[in-house]
């Protein structure tokens, strides 16, 4: 069985460190499935679900902010600005975080950053979806 090494970081730590079958993450571009022995590349990923088959089989669910995903042939790296485990995830907060962001952009007295309040809010739905996400493969 082939595999390839996966290290997952964010600012705060270290998520994921090890071998891996397949990895299917949110870029930019669209989602790409990145198998052992990929073509290298570069590319900026955006909020959503990074999903892990390990060696083993088994499937782990990671939430990243966006970041940079780095492929070689062996060896995957993800540098994220923020990522957390799927089990981790909290529903109320990213809820909350989505209300705040929606109110947000419909104020326009308000004069917080609309740059802002988009990336918050895109953040906060990938989230929500990702938790519903979840919910569905657990039955």
């Amino acid at each position: 069985m082939t595999t390839m090494h996966l290290d997952i970081v964010s600012a705060e730590e270290e998520i994921f460190s090890g071998s891996v079958k397949n990895i299917v993450a949110a870029a930019m571009m669209g989602e790409v499935g990145i198998h052992p022995k990929h073509t290298p590349m570069i590319t900026p990923l955006k909020p959503g679900e990074i999903k892990v088959i390990t060696e083993d089989g088994e499937e782990h669910f990671i939430f990243v902010s966006g970041g940079v995903l780095e492929v070689q042939p062996d060896i995957v790296t993800v540098l994220a600005d923020t990522a957390i485990r799927g089990e981790d995830l909290d529903e109320a907060k990213a809820a909350e975080s989505k209300k705040r962001a929606e109110e947000a952009l419909a104020d326009k007295n308000d004069k917080i950053d609309a740059a802002k309040a988009l990336a918050e809010l895109a953040q906060a739905t990938a989230q929500l979806k990702m938790i519903e996400n979840l919910r569905k493969k657990s039955k």
